[in-house]
């Protein structure tokens, strides 16, 4: 249960707004919430005014986004929302819905699901106390900064949100976290999965040997190397890096393709190794890191990524654990996971909704997040107890 305290006032009274793309999860975290409330203990101030509605079996709010034959949309409030706390959740990466446009069936893009959402902070009219946003995978954080005459969309959605009355943007794992300087003056917060990994990796690898003799962490670029190091500190764990050589003179699907991965790092002869990073798009570039992991003698490769893309689809990964190139792979259920995924040995789904509930029940109450932004007391006491049970 959630230990949060009933001596701070909520906010407002909760409200959880589920875009259809993320239906699921959201229904996951109200449960969790509904639950803990119903359980917490009470004050005498429970039954004040300003704990009206406290305790509900759903916190869900019903919306919709229905759309003309010509392809446009609106957003549509079928609650009440005024003066209430309201959680926006969205998964702007979901491809598997649909809708008609002129009779023609399209696949909703991410900008159509950004699309929707602002029409849904539209449908709300300014009648809520506050909108907050839970957005898992950032809307365009891969064009999060500008090398030549480019748009910076990213910076650009952030600054729009909070125009549109939004006062915090929560994430996940953001893919460069320093795109917050876009909107210095309102509440972001990317929150890193680290522990939600471990504990995936030591449920279900119970044989794993979590030091420094026997496993390293391994970005596979420079720019996941923070995210790497970050890890491996948590842990104890030594740090590896590929650097990316390219060719600069073509594009290919949209960036410079790839002409070798040179590794940076210690010995990993007979080592168990992690791969960590913010997605797995395509799967190319993991895969071939995997490749030179074995070529330097590596024992086991495991694979953490915070978003499950697979854009090319998952046989690709088959093929590589099949040959014993990759053992595991973890991603989280923040965005949306190919069916297929769950019929794999291989695959582990990290389930992130009792997370995400935490932190809208501690929003709402309108307490810090510094105990979830900080994982490192409950990394400790979960590798304390796996280390005694070896």
């Amino acid at each position: 249960m959630a230990d949060i305290k009933l001596q701070t006032i909520p906010v407002g009274q909760l409200g959880i707004i589920a875009m259809k793309n993320i239906e699921p999860l959201a229904q996951k975290v109200d449960s969790y919430i509904a639950t803990w409330r119903k359980e917490r203990e009470q004050t005498e101030d429970a039954n004040a005014l300003h704990f009206r509605g406290y305790q509900r079996d759903s916190y869900l709010v019903a919306a919709s986004n229905p759309r003309f034959g010509s392809g446009e949309g609106k957003g549509q409030i079928k609650d009440s929302v005024r003066g209430d706390d309201i959680y926006i959740m969205v998964d702007v990466l979901n491809y598997s819905l649909t809708y008609k446009l002129c009779g023609n069936i399209n696949h909703m893009s991410p900008d159509d699901h950004y699309q929707d959402l602002k029409r849904i902070i539209g449908a709300i009219q300014g009648k809520a106390n506050r909108i907050n946003v839970i957005m898992p995978f950032l809307y365009e954080s891969r064009q999060h900064r500008r090398t030549a005459r480019e748009s910076l969309d990213c910076a650009a959605m952030l600054q729009e949100l909070t125009a549109l009355g939004v006062s915090n943007i929560i994430t996940f794992d953001a893919h460069d976290p320093r795109v917050q300087n876009a909107i210095p003056e309102s509440g972001f917060e990317s929150i890193s999965c680290t522990y939600q990994f471990i504990k995936a990796m030591i449920k279900n690898v119970p044989d794993l040997k979590l030091d420094s003799d026997h496993m390293m962490v391994i970005s596979p670029d420079e720019g996941g190397m923070g995210r790497a190091v970050t890890f491996g500190n948590y842990i104890g764990l030594d740090v590896g890096t590929f650097y990316k050589r390219r060719d600069y003179s073509r594009i290919e699907d949209g960036k410079n393709p790839i002409v070798a991965h040179e590794y940076l790092g210690r010995d990993l002869n007979g080592k168990d190794v992690l791969i960590v990073d913010d997605m797995i798009s395509s799967g190319d570039s993991m895969i071939e890191v995997a490749q030179e992991l074995k070529k330097r003698n590596a024992n086991r490769v495991f694979v953490a990524a915070t978003f499950g893309l697979f854009t090319n689809g998952v046989e690709k990964f088959d093929k590589a654990h099949d040959s014993g190139l990759i053992d595991y792979v973890f991603t989280t259920n923040l965005t949306y996971q190919k069916p297929e995924l769950f019929d794999r040995d291989y695959y582990v789904s990290v389930d992130l909704s009792k997370y995400i509930a935490l932190i809208i029940d501690s929003l709402n109450h309108n307490l810090s997040l510094s105990d979830y932004l900080n994982p490192v007391d409950r990394i400790r006491r979960i590798l304390e107890k796996h280390r005694n049970q070896e």
